[in-house]
């Protein structure tokens, strides 16, 4: 459970500047709350706390953002459509800043990819980051998302649009492939939520 230590009025405004709905406390100890992607924050008088299983993308919105960020995506699927699930990592110079991996439900393999890479660039806006260089194991991904390749399935087209759009709001990027076993991180939080 990650505790904030921030002035809670100054959090409150970041949230609300992200569009994030906040509401009074359930006590008279808690000042206000709100809930995002999986977590909800919870003001004190000298600090926030985060509760839920997802806390990341919260905490991205209440510290102060910048800098560059690698991040490394995966998605999974058990059989080609089947259950699909998510992996990915934020990685800055200071270690890992973020991970995350959840089910996404019924999938092809491909479209559990672009979910990865949609999650991941998600928390990446959260955090504020200023460039990210992106990795993954999908060669069909990597193309697609570049231009390289044409997307000719709807939904995967519809996917590369969300990607396109998130990617317009950093300085600056790239994507490439890596082997596997460069991305194994992303890889085991994506077989990891099949098994959680």
């Amino acid at each position: 459970m990650p505790v904030i230590e921030c002035d809670p009025e100054n959090a409150r405004e970041r949230l609300e500047a992200a569009g994030i709905d906040v509401e009074a406390g359930n006590t008279e100890h808690e000042r206000w709350r709100a809930s995002h992607a999986g977590a909800t924050a919870v003001a004190y008088d000298d600090k926030v706390v985060i509760q839920g299983g997802e806390p990341a993308r919260l905490v991205g919105l209440l510290q102060e953002g910048g800098g560059r960020a690698h991040v490394y995506f995966d998605g999974a699927c058990r059989g080609n459509p089947g259950p699909g699930a998510v992996g990915w990592v934020i990685v800055t110079s200071d270690g890992i800043a973020a991970e995350g991996s959840e089910r996404i439900g019924r999938v092809t393999n491909n479209q559990a990819e672009y979910e990865a890479l949609v999650r991941a660039l998600e928390a990446a806006v959260d955090y504020g980051f200023d460039e990210l260089i992106i990795k993954g194991d999908s060669e069909l991904i990597i193309k697609q998302v570049r231009g390289e390749w044409d997307t000719n399935d709807p939904t995967l087209r519809e996917k590369r649009v969300r990607v396109r759009e998130l990617l317009q709001r950093f300085d600056e990027w790239s994507i490439d492939h890596v082997p596997r076993e460069i991305n194994s991180r992303a890889d085991e939080l994506a077989n990891e939520a099949f098994d959680g």
